[in-house]
C-alpha cells in the first residue's frame, strides 16, 4: 500500500496502543498549515471566508494530544484555533474547509462561524459544541467529566469506565468566570478532566501578564489541592509528546484533573484582520524560531522517515487540501427556506445529547387528571414530581445550591437527598454559570439534570450558558442538542426587592431555543414539568414564590402519569364581555377581580409557546382584551401578546388592547411600596369595568 493509500485510510487513532504515530502527526501539521495558507492567500481576499484564526505554532502540540484521545466516550471542547484536533479526531478536511466557508454541511449548514466548530463522533471521541465566548467551553467540559464518572459507577457501564473531558483554551481564557468555575468542581469533585491551555503569551494584543499574574497559570496553580500541574514547551516534539502522555495518563489512572500548560508561539495575528502591530520586530523574529514545525521535520529527519518521505508528506498534505477545497468549493449555501428548522425537536433526532438520542421511550402519559387525595400546595407538588421521575428514570439528576440536606431555600427538594443519595440530589459550588455550564456537559452526555437557580435574579451570571445551551440544536442544525430542564423561583412573596424578586420572562422568551413554562396552580406544576422532564428540549420552568403555598394554587395531586403539553392555555373562567390573558401568580389577583364580570380568564400556562389560537378565538368572540403581568410594562410579554391581538383582531375590537404591569422600576422592598407597583386586585376590577363600560 502507498504512504497516501495508508495515511488516508488510517484510521484517526491506533487504540489501544499508547504510542504516537509521528508519520501521520507530520502529516496533519502539514495540512493544517496548508489550509492556513489556503484561506489567508486565496478564501479571505476572495471574500469566501469571513473569519479566519490561524494555529500556527499551536498545531503540533493538538495533533499529539489528539492522538491519546483513544476512548470512545473522550470528549474535547476547545476554542476559535483548535482545528489541528479535530484533525486528529478525523473530521473531513473538507468539513473543516466547507464550515469556515459557511456551505451546506459541515458543522452548522453555514449558520455558525467555520471556526465554532463540533463533532458527534459515534466511533471515537467527539468535539463537544464549542460556544463562541472565551472560557465558556470549561464548565460543560467539567459536566461531561462528571457524567462519565456517574455512567460508569452508578448507572454501572463499563464503556465509561476510562473517558475523560479535555478542555482547550488559551493563557487569556483563564481569567474568566468559567475557568475558575469549571476549575473549582474538577478539583472537588475530584474529576477525570484535562485543562490543556496553550500560552502564546496574548489574548487578542493583551499580554499575558494583565491575564494572569507572573504570566503563568501553571506556577500560580501549583499549590491547588487535587490538581495535578504539568508545565513545558509546546514546539518541543520529544517535550510535549512525553508531557501530553503524561498528562492524559494521569487523568485516565487517577480519576483526576490536570492542568497542562504548553507555552507555544502565536505566529500569526489573533485573526486574519491582526496586523499585530502591538508586537515589536524582535518579539515577532524570536516567535517564528520557536516554530514547531522546523523542530519536528530536525526530529523526524533522520530518525523516524527519510527526507524524501518527509517531503511526501507535505505534498501529500497540499494535494488533499486542494482536493478538499474543490469538494467545499462545489458545496451550495444551505436553503433559506430550511434556517428557520431545528429550533426546537420537530420530530428529527439529534446525533448526540439527551436520553432520547440514546434510544429513550418515555412511559405511558396522560393529558387527563386521575386526582389523588386532599389538595396539596405546589411546593409539595413539585416535589412529589421530581421523586416520581427520580425513581423512575436512573438518568435525572437534581442539583444547585442547597438542594440538598437543606431541601432548598423553598423547600422543594426536602427529603430527596436523603432517599436518593448524594450522586443525585446534590449540593454545587455557588457559581450560575457552573451550575448551567455543567448541566450542559451531562445532557450531551445522555443524562438529565434538573439544575436549581435560586432565584430568577441569580441567573443572570449564567446568561451565557443559557444562551449557548438554547441555540445549541440550531446552530449545529441538529447535530447536538442539551435538553436540561432549569427550575428557577420568580416573583414578589411577602415582600419585594430588586435581587429576589424579578420576574423578566421575557429574556427567556427571546432567547432561541428555550420552552418556557410559568405555572399558576399544583396540577400544571405538575403536568408542565413531567413533560419538561420526559421531552427533548431545554426547558425553564419557572416557580412563582407567592404561588408556592398559597391557598389557590392547591390542587389534588395529578398522578404519577399526568403530563400537559407545552402551549395549551387553560380557560380559568369563561364569560363573553372580555378576554383576560395572564400567567403566574396574576392569575389568583385577575380571578378575584373578575367575579362580577362576565370574563374569558386564559392562564396562558406556557410563554414559549404560548397559545395564541386560543387567544384570538376569545378575542374575537368578547371583542375587548386585557393583559395582565408581574413584569414590567416596557417590552414585557403583554406587548408581544398586544401586538398579535391587534394585527389579527383589529377588526374585531371594540377598544384597545390594554395591559396592566409593573412601572419600569425594581420590585420594591417595602410591602407596602412593592403593593402600589404591582397590579393590584383593585386596579384589574377598575381597568375590566372601564373596558366593559
Amino acid at each position: 500500500m502507498s504512504l497516501a493509500a495508508e495515511l488516508r485510510s488510517a484510521p484517526p487513532r491506533n487504540a489501544p496502543d499508547p504510542a504516537f504515530d509521528w508519520r501521520r502527526a507530520a502529516y496533519l501539521v502539514h495540512v493544517s498549515r496548508a489550509l492556513d495558507e489556503l484561506e489567508e492567500k486565496t478564501l479571505v481576499p476572495e471574500r469566501k471566508i469571513f473569519y479566519q484564526f490561524s494555529a500556527r505554532g499551536h498545531d503540533l502540540a493538538q495533533v499529539l494530544l489528539g492522538t491519546q484521545l483513544t476512548d470512545r466516550h473522550d470528549a474535547i471542547c476547545g476554542y476559535y484555533r483548535s482545528r489541528p484536533i479535530l484533525l486528529s479526531l478525523g473530521v473531513p478536511i473538507a468539513d473543516a474547509l466547507g464550515s469556515c466557508m459557511a456551505r451546506e454541511g459541515g458543522y452548522s449548514d453555514g449558520r455558525d462561524i467555520g471556526a465554532v466548530f463540533n463533532y458527534p463522533n459515534p466511533s471515537g471521541p467527539s468535539a463537544l459544541p464549542m460556544c463562541g465566548g472565551v472560557g465558556a467551553q470549561f464548565t460543560p467540559t467539567a459536566g461531561w467529566a462528571q457524567a462519565v464518572e456517574y455512567r460508569h459507577k452508578v448507572l454501572n457501564d463499563p464503556e465509561w469506565a476510562n473517558a475523560i473531558g479535555v478542555a482547550l483554551g488559551g493563557d487569556a481564557s483563564v481569567a474568566t468566570n468559567g475557568f475558575w468555575s469549571a476549575l473549582t468542581m474538577a478539583t472537588t469533585l475530584s474529576l477525570p478532566m484535562l485543562f490543556y491551555i496553550e500560552d502564546n503569551g496574548y489574548g487578542i494584543s493583551v499580554p499575558s501578564h494583565l491575564q494572569t499574574p507572573g504570566s503563568d497559570i501553571a506556577a500560580n496553580l501549583r499549590s491547588f489541592c487535587n490538581l495535578h500541574v504539568i508545565s513545558g514547551d509546546g514546539t518541543e516534539p520529544a517535550e510535549a509528546s512525553a508531557l501530553i502522555k503524561e498528562a492524559v495518563g494521569f487523568v485516565r489512572e487517577n480519576r483526576a484533573p490536570v492542568l497542562l500548560r504548553l507555552t507555544v508561539p502565536r505566529l500569526e495575528g489573533h485573526s486574519f484582520q491582526d496586523t499585530q502591530t502591538y508586537k515589536s520586530e524582535a518579539l515577532v523574529k524570536s516567535e517564528w524560531a520557536r516554530d514547531p514545525l522546523p523542530k519536528l521535520r530536525e526530529f523526524l529527519v533522520p530518525a523516524e522517515c527519510a527526507e524524501g518521505e518527509w517531503n511526501e508528506l507535505a505534498d501529500l498534505a497540499r494535494r488533499d487540501v486542494e482536493a478538499a477545497r474543490a469538494e467545499a468549493d462545489a458545496r451550495v449555501v444551505a436553503d433559506c427556506a430550511r434556517t428557520t428548522r431545528h429550533v426546537f425537536f420537530d420530530g428529527a433526532m439529534q446525533q448526540q445529547g439527551g436520553q432520547h438520542a440514546e434510544g429513550y421511550t418515555p412511559p405511558n402519559t396522560s393529558d387527563e387528571a386521575t386526582p389523588e387525595g386532599q389538595r396539596i400546595n405546589m411546593v409539595t407538588a413539585i416535589r412529589r414530581t421530581l421523586e416520581s421521575e427520580l425513581a423512575i428514570n436512573p438518568r435525572v439528576l437534581v442539583f444547585g445550591e442547597d438542594v440538598g440536606p437543606k431541601g432548598g431555600v423553598h423547600a422543594v427538594t426536602l427529603g430527596l437527598q436523603e432517599k436518593f443519595g448524594e450522586e443525585r440530589v446534590f449540593d454545587t459550588s455557588l457559581s450560575e454559570e457552573g451550575i448551567i455550564g455543567r448541566s450542559v456537559g451531562m445532557a450531551l452526555a445522555g443524562l438529565v439534570p434538573v439544575p436549581e437557580i435560586q432565584f430568577r435574579k441569580y441567573a443572570d451570571p449564567a446568561t451565557e450558558q443559557l444562551n449557548d445551551c438554547g441555540t445549541m440544536r440550531w446552530r449545529t442544525n441538529n447535530r447536538f442538542a442539551a435538553p436540561i430542564v432549569v427550575r428557577m423561583p420568580i416573583g414578589f412573596f411577602k415582600c419585594g426587592d430588586p435581587w429576589h424578586s424579578q420576574t423578566n420572562e421575557v429574556q427567556f422568551v427571546h432567547s432561541p431555543g428555550w420552552k418556557v413554562a410559568v405555572p399558576s396552580n399544583a396540577e400544571d406544576a405538575v403536568g408542565l414539568l413531567r413533560e419538561s422532564l420526559r421531552g427533548n428540549d431545554p426547558v425553564i420552568f419557572f416557580e412563582h414564590r407567592a404561588m408556592l403555598d398559597s391557598t389557590s394554587a392547591r390542587r389534588p395531586y395529578p398522578g404519577d402519569d399526568f403530563v400537559l403539553p407545552f402551549g395549551m392555555a387553560r380557560a380559568m373562567s369563561e364569560g363573553g364581555a372580555i378576554t383576560i390573558v395572564t400567567w403566574g401568580a396574576m392569575v389568583e389577583r385577575c380571578m378575584a377581580a373578575a367575579e362580577n364580570h362576565s370574563a374569558d380568564i386564559l392562564d396562558l400556562r406556557t410563554l414559549m409557546p404560548w397559545d395564541r389560537d386560543a387567544v384570538l378565538a376569545s378575542v374575537k368572540r368578547t371583542r375587548r382584551c386585557l393583559i395582565v403581568h408581574e413584569d414590567l410594562m416596557t417590552a414585557g410579554f403583554g406587548a408581544e401578546i398586544a401586538a398579535i391581538v391587534a394585527q389579527d383582531c383589529f377588526f374585531d375590537l371594540d377598544v384597545p388592547v390594554t395591559r396592566l404591569a409593573m412601572p419600569d422600576i425594581p420590585s420594591p422592598h417595602n410591602p407596602a411600596l412593592m403593593e402600589w407597583a404591582l397590579p393590584s386586585i383593585e386596579q384589574i376590577a377598575a381597568k375590566i369595568a372601564e373596558l366593559v363600560g
